[in-house]
């Protein structure tokens, strides 16, 4: 998938995706009159991957982006399990597990670290299932506001 820009609509599919999963799993809406380029543009970190064995993140916007300082192609080359050290590896797979057997989860606190090395701790993030029209399977998709560096 091409960076979200203007001539490929911002990627709207997916970002239709990323928003009707959110609401579907929350029954929340991710983003107030949210459309495929504000959500790329939100001032918030949203990020999704793939339902490979390794999963390939699919999508960082700006701020997700910005905060793991990284552009569009490196992110979405990366295995999401990547965003996180070797030592944090564990919580953030207790984490999926939780989120798969709940339906989303909406106050998950996990260490991460930068394409530089920085450090930084996500507060309060939601994770929830990307599914299709049909029920199926398309992804995992987390989003978060809060966060610190260390």
């Amino acid at each position: 998938m091409k960076e979200p820009c203007l001539e490929n609509l911002f990627q709207d599919r997916h970002a239709d995706l990323l928003l009707r999963s959110f609401a579907q799993a929350t029954g929340r809406v991710l983003l107030d009159g949210a459309n495929a380029e504000t959500l790329y543009n939100a001032p918030f970190a949203v990020l999704s991957h793939n339902t490979a064995a390794d999963p390939v993140l699919t999508y960082g916007n700006l701020a997700a982006q910005s905060l793991w300082e990284m552009g569009w192609e490196q992110l979405t080359a990366m295995p999401s399990r990547l965003t996180a050290e070797p030592a944090h590896r564990g919580q953030r797979d207790a984490m999926f597990a939780e989120m798969r057997a709940k339906g989303f989860i909406s106050n998950y606190t996990g260490v991460r670290i930068s394409a530089l090395g920085r450090r930084f701790e996500i507060r309060n993030a939601v994770i929830w299932p990307l599914l299709g029209a049909d029920g199926g399977k398309l992804g995992e998709a987390a989003t978060f506001r809060d966060f610190a560096f260390l």
